[in-house]
């Protein structure tokens, strides 16, 4: 099983649909995962700790478990079956762990509520996992070392820079 983090909820331009990125905690690897927009509003609602006045559902299940005496220990994204994810809640209640069918979307959404680690299985990140690009910002410029300046072009970028000065008066 590999640790992971939310690294980001992210909307496809295309689809409008949410993605929820799942990071590595040791590494670089990311796990993508399509989740409805209630759900991804759910689990940034508990990230960025706005207060609302009524418990959510995912609240009021979290609630649920501990008022009848259970904890969530973690939530595993189990298998990736058919295009689908499927994950598992593991509850613990005085001797017996339970280990409950969900969604992913659902369960990541407990999971930050509980404040309990997400896992992923290795199949999964192997099979779906992917490496990010690096960002423009972070990406080395590649520099001919052998190119020989050109008179020619330093002229005409002279000119131009001339020219662009000559627009502010």
């Amino acid at each position: 099983m590999v640790e992971v983090i939310i690294d980001s909820i992210r909307v496809s331009l295309i689809s409008q649909q949410r993605i929820v990125m799942l990071r590595d905690a040791d590494g670089e690897s990311q796990l993508p995962i399509w989740i409805g927009p209630c759900e991804a509003e759910a689990i940034a609602v508990e990230l960025q700790d706005h207060e609302l006045a009524r418990p959510l559902t995912h609240d009021l299940l979290k609630n649920s478990i501990e008022e009848l005496g259970g904890t969530i220990s973690h939530i595993l994204i189990s298998e990736l079956r058919d295009q689908v994810f499927h994950a598992r809640l593991y509850v613990k209640s005085g001797k017996q762990t339970y280990n409950i069918d969900c969604r992913p979307s659902d369960a990541i959404a407990i999971a930050v509520r509980a404040n309990v680690p997400i896992y992923v299985n290795d199949d999964v990140m192997d099979e779906a996992g992917i490496l990010p690009e690096p960002d423009i910002s972070e990406r080395q410029p590649e520099i001919e070392e052998s190119v020989d300046p050109d008179p020619e072009i330093d002229a005409d970028l002279d000119a131009f820079r001339d020219f662009l000065a000559g627009m502010d008066d």
